[in-house]
C-alpha cells in the first residue's frame, strides 16, 4: 500500500482508510440515487419524450467512457484526495446548475459533467477501497462497500418522496450530500493511497492482464441496468399492472444488497474466478427459469430475489480479483478500464435485453439474460483451465 511514509499501515489506519472511502462513496450513492429519478420527473415536466430522456440518460455512460480512462493520470498528478474532492465540488455544483438552467438543452452538458465527475470518483475510490484492503480479506472488504453503495442507492429515491420533486430542496439536498462526501477524505487525507507515474498500461493490455474481472464488469452493467430498465416492462407484457411491475425491480435489488456480503467472505477462501464462474452459471440458470416462475408471481418474487442477488455479486467478486490480478501503481489504470467496461454494459445492456423481448415476446427477455451469463461464464471457464489462481 502505498501511503505518507508518517502513516504506518497498521490494523487502525487501514481501517479507519477504507471506511473513509466507504463512507464517500455511500453519501455519493444517496446523491444519485436521488438525482436520477428526479431529472427524469423534472425532464417529463418540461415535455421532453421518454426517448429524449433516454438520451439524456445515456449521455452518463457516454461521460464515464470518454473521460475515466485519464483519471489515474491526473490523480498521479495533483494526487488522490484532491481530485476526489474535486470532483465532489464539481458534481455539487453541477446539481444545482440542474435547477438554476431550466432548459434541456443545458441538461445535456451539464449532465455530461455531472457524469464524468461520478466516474472520477468511483475509480478513485474503489482503487483506494482495493488497495487499502488486506489481501485475504478483499473480497469481503468489498463485499461491505457493495452492499452499502446499493442501500446508499435505495435511500436516495426515500429521499425524494420526503423532500418532493419541485422546488430547490431536492436539488439542494444532493448538492449538501456531496460537500457531506468530503468531510471523511479531509480527515483521512494521510492515509490515501498513492497513485505511481509508472505502469501505464494501455485500456486493452488491462482486458488482456485480468479478463475474467474486468469482463464480469462489462456483464453486470448490462445485466443490471436492463434488467432495471427492462424488468417492469417484461411485467406489463405478463398482465400485471404498473405497481406489481415496479415490485420485481425491488426483489431483484433488495436480493442485491443481501449477497453482497456472504459472497465476498466465501471469494476470499476459495478462488475467485470459482465464485464467479458459479455466480455466471446460477446466472444463466436462473435466466432461463424465470419463463417457468412466471406462472406465478410469489414464485417470481423469490427466484429474482435470489437471481437478482447472486447475479449482482459479479461486480463485488469482480473487483477483489482485479486486486489480486493487478498491484501497485497499475491498480488505478485496471480499476479505470472496470468502470469503463461497466459504463459500456450499462449502454448496451437495455438494448440488447429490449431487443430480446421484442424478438421472441416477452420471454426473450429471460432468454437473452440466459445467453449473456452463459457467454462470461465460457470466458471464466476458459481462464480456469489454463491459468493459475494469482
Amino acid at each position: 500500500m502505498h501511503v505518507h511514509p508518517s502513516t504506518a499501515p497498521d490494523d487502525r489506519s487501514r481501517v479507519a482508510s477504507i471506511a473513509a472511502a466507504i463512507v464517500c462513496v455511500a453519501v455519493v450513492g444517496i446523491g444519485i440515487g436521488l438525482t436520477i429519478p428526479l431529472l427524469s420527473i423534472e425532464m417529463a415536466r418540461m415535455g421532453a419524450s421518454s426517448t429524449l430522456i433516454g438520451v439524456n440518460t445515456a449521455i452518463a455512460g457516454l461521460a464515464s467512457i470518454l473521460t475515466v480512462p485519464f483519471v489515474p493520470r491526473l490523480a498521479a498528478r495533483i494526487g488522490v484526495v484532491r481530485l476526489l474532492i474535486l470532483a465532489l465540488a464539481t458534481g455539487c455544483v453541477m446539481l444545482t446548475g440542474f435547477k438554476v438552467l431550466p432548459d434541456i438543452a443545458w441538461w445535456f452538458p451539464l449532465r455530461f459533467v455531472f457524469s464524468a465527475s461520478l466516474g472520477a470518483l468511483f475509480v478513485l475510490s474503489e482503487f483506494w477501497i482495493s488497495e487499502a484492503a488486506p489481501p485475504a480479506r478483499r473480497g469481503l472488504v468489498m463485499g461491505i462497500y457493495a452492499t452499502i453503495l446499493a442501500l446508499g442507492f435505495a435511500v436516495g429515491p426515500t429521499l425524494l418522496t420526503l423532500l418532493g420533486t419541485e422546488g430547490y430542496a431536492p436539488y439542494l439536498a444532493g448538492s449538501s450530500l456531496f460537500l457531506a462526501a468530503m468531510v471523511p477524505l479531509l480527515l483521512a487525507r494521510g492515509l490515501s493511497p498513492e497513485i505511481g507515474h509508472g505502469g501505464g498500461r494501455s485500456f486493452i493490455a488491462y482486458l488482456r492482464l485480468a479478463p475474467a474481472a474486468t469482463a464480469a464488469a462489462l456483464l453486470y452493467g448490462a445485466v443490471e441496468t436492463g434488467g432495471f430498465a427492462i424488468l417492469p416492462l417484461y411485467g406489463l407484457r405478463l398482465g400485471y399492472d404498473a405497481q406489481i411491475a415496479a415490485g420485481l425491480v425491488s426483489a431483484m435489488a433488495l436480493g442485491n444488497v443481501l449477497f453482497q456480503i456472504p459472497f465476498g467472505w466465501l471469494a476470499d477462501r476459495m478462488d475467485r474466478r470459482v465464485v464467479l464462474l458459479a455466480s455466471a452459471l446460477f446466472g444463466a440458470f436462473g435466466s432461463l427459469l424465470i419463463p417457468v416462475a412466471s406462472a406465478s408471481f410469489p414464485a417470481l418474487l423469490v427466484l429474482l430475489f435470489v437471481w437478482g442477488g447472486i447475479a449482482g455479486t459479479l461486480y463485488t467478486v469482480g473487483l477483489a480479483q482485479l486486486g489480486a490480478s493487478v498491484r501497485g501503481p497499475e491498480l488505478a489504470g485496471a480499476n479505470a478500464a472496470f468502470v469503463l467496461l461497466y459504463n459500456v454494459g450499462l449502454m448496451l445492456g437495455p438494448p440488447i435485453i429490449g431487443g430480446g423481448m421484442d424478438l421472441v415476446p416477452p420471454q426473450g427477455f429471460a432468454y437473452t439474460l440466459g445467453i449473456l451469463f452463459l457467454a462470461y461464464a465460457g470466458l471464466v471457464a476458459w481462464r480456469l483451465r489454463g491459468y493459475p489462481r494469482p
